[in-house]
């Protein structure tokens, strides 16, 4: 049952990892649900702090991942109307046109909505739009960033138990 539970941990990192850059997937949180079931092993012992501090931190990314975008609109000269529209293209951009939709939806959208406050600036409008895809890049990163942490913990971890994995094999 533990090489079961270790290999489905470590499908579930490799799901974290690809769930940084699609969005149907909330990575961090994916590789975090592998290392809880590796610790759900015989093999390796419950350790909650270790869990709860992990878990803390992927609920956090998950959080801020919603308001990235909108922070680098608002960074690069947007206003409440590209922040909304960053907001709303985010949303769009995932149910109509996924994976694509992510990165399309809030730079379309924080364009709309500067074009509706001020249907006259084109370039403020564009340079939001700009902004809010520097907050979806800066998300992705963090977010990989976290899975890629989260996989070494699951290796580093399976290597200091390795032995109580395969002694079933002896």
């Amino acid at each position: 049952m533990d090489i079961f539970l270790l290999i489905l941990g470590f499908l579930f990192i490799i799901l974290g990892i690809l769930g940084s850059f699609l969005p149907v997937l909330p990575g961090p949180i994916t590789s975090w649900v592998g290392l809880l079931i590796l610790h759900l092993t015989n093999a390796v012992p419950m350790n909650w702090t270790f869990l709860g501090i992990t878990f803390a931190i992927a609920f956090i990314i998950w959080l801020i991942d919603y308001f990235i975008p909108a922070m680098g609109t608002k960074r690069f000269g947007g206003t409440r109307y590209g922040v909304i529209g960053t907001m709303v293209g985010l949303i769009l951009g995932l149910l109509f046109f996924p994976p694509f939709g992510i990165i399309i939806g809030p730079f379309v959208g924080a364009f709309a909505g500067e074009m509706i406050k001020d249907n006259k600036d084109s370039g403020k409008a564009l340079k939001a739009a700009f902004g809010s895809f520097i907050g979806f890049l800066t998300s992705t990163f963090l977010k990989f960033i976290a899975a890629i942490v989260y996989t070494g913990l699951f290796f580093s971890i399976f290597w200091e138990y390795k032995n109580a994995f395969f002694t079933i094999f002896k």
